[in-house]
């Protein structure tokens, strides 16, 4: 039995709990909150045993995988923790909100000799999974134009709820690192890496918070391809997102988990077969308009993968690094936005953001 301990018990834990359920041979057995209350009432609905001290549930033997679900800002600290416990480590998006917090997580996890991963549930959709082999296999001949959509709408609620919410101290950005962090990891992981950014951001519909609410880059690949990131909390109704492939020999693009386009010029007989499956299915709403509508199913493929790496003694499929290369796009972006001028990957190290310069380390 591999046993999970989750730590932060807000609205993502309840997505956690229903995805470890899933996974044959493995169990929910403890959570953490630095609010005990919550931690109780995650237990009260899962079974769980609730505690209120993270090292004593990190002494217990029988955790064996730590899931982090804290803001965003506020990851480092459990996720080192749990990793020199001896615990593999999961942690939700973004790995952290700064290369020297997400560094220092895969540095205590590989000095520990335990398992890191970085919550990317996009990637594990059929439709993604069918949209990667596709490009890797050159179906799409020379890519030219990879796109990221999220045109989301987020309630001034919204941002009231939480303290840390807006905030470039926990939270870490606004519409791009909180939201469209999925769609970049998914264009980067598609479309390979990102070595150019010109971006502006802007808050334009919500109050009393820090961060950018609309965002727009373009984006320059290693393989000489360009694109578009779009991200925005202030789209009503919202809808959902988007990513578009193409290149000179076919196109695609996918709304949530619905393949919409799949376009080829050198046709196979699977293609019709394909499109029919994974187009017009129910997806749901994706996040687009209220952050509590969305599935489990592609968590708990996610931390099934975690599970099999652990025993057969392999990375899995989204790992530390990977975790780390979509906030290192998402700061290059807020650097060229800030600075008006174009930002090169990889960085030298953490962009000095003025926004953010009070941002504990």
């Amino acid at each position: 039995m591999i046993g999970f301990g989750i730590v932060g018990c807000g609205m993502i834990s309840k997505f956690h709990a229903k995805a470890i359920a899933e996974i044959r041979g493995a169990k929910l057995v403890a959570c953490f909150d630095a609010f005990p209350a919550s931690a109780d009432k995650l237990a009260e609905a899962t079974g769980c045993r609730a505690y209120h001290k993270l090292d004593d549930m990190l002494a217990n033997p029988d955790v064996n995988i730590v899931t982090i679900g804290t803001p965003s800002g506020a990851h480092r600290e459990p996720a080192v923790a749990a990793a020199r416990a001896g615990k593999h480590v999961i942690v939700e998006k973004p790995l952290e909100i700064t290369l020297r917090r997400c560094d220092q997580i895969i540095e205590a996890c590989q000095k520990s000799g335990v398992v890191l991963s970085t919550i990317f549930p996009s990637r594990f959709h059929d439709s993604s999974q069918e949209m990667k082999r596709a490009v890797d296999s050159g179906r799409f001949g020379r890519l030219t134009i990879g796109d990221a959509y999220v045109k989301w709408f987020r309630t001034q609620a919204y941002y009231d709820s939480g303290a840390w919410r807006g905030t470039w101290e926990l939270d870490g950005g606004g519409a791009l690192m909180n939201q469209a962090i999925h769609s970049v990891d998914m264009l980067t992981w598609i479309m390979g890496p990102v070595v150019e950014v010109r971006a502006k951001t802007a808050l334009l519909a919500h109050e009393r918070i820090a961060v950018e609410d609309v965002a727009l880059a373009t984006v320059e690949f290693a393989n000489g391809a360009l694109g578009v990131i779009e991200a925005t909390t202030a789209v009503y109704p919202g809808y959902l997102k988007r990513i578009e492939i193409h290149g000179n020999e076919g196109s695609a693009a996918i709304e949530e988990e619905d393949i919409v386009k799949w376009d080829f010029a050198k046709k196979k007989p699977k293609d019709d077969a394909i499109l029919s499956a994974m187009a017009n299915r129910k997806s749901g709403g994706g996040g687009a308009a209220d952050p509590s509508a969305i599935g489990h199913h592609a968590h708990a493929k996610q931390f099934q993968n975690v599970v099999q790496a652990i025993k057969k003694g392999t990375a899995p499929s989204v790992d530390g690094p990977e975790g780390r290369r979509s906030v290192e796009i998402i700061l290059a972006i807020y650097k060229s936005a800030e600075t008006g001028k174009a930002v090169k990957l990889p960085l030298a190290g953490d962009p000095a953001l003025k926004a953010r310069r009070k941002t504990k380390e």
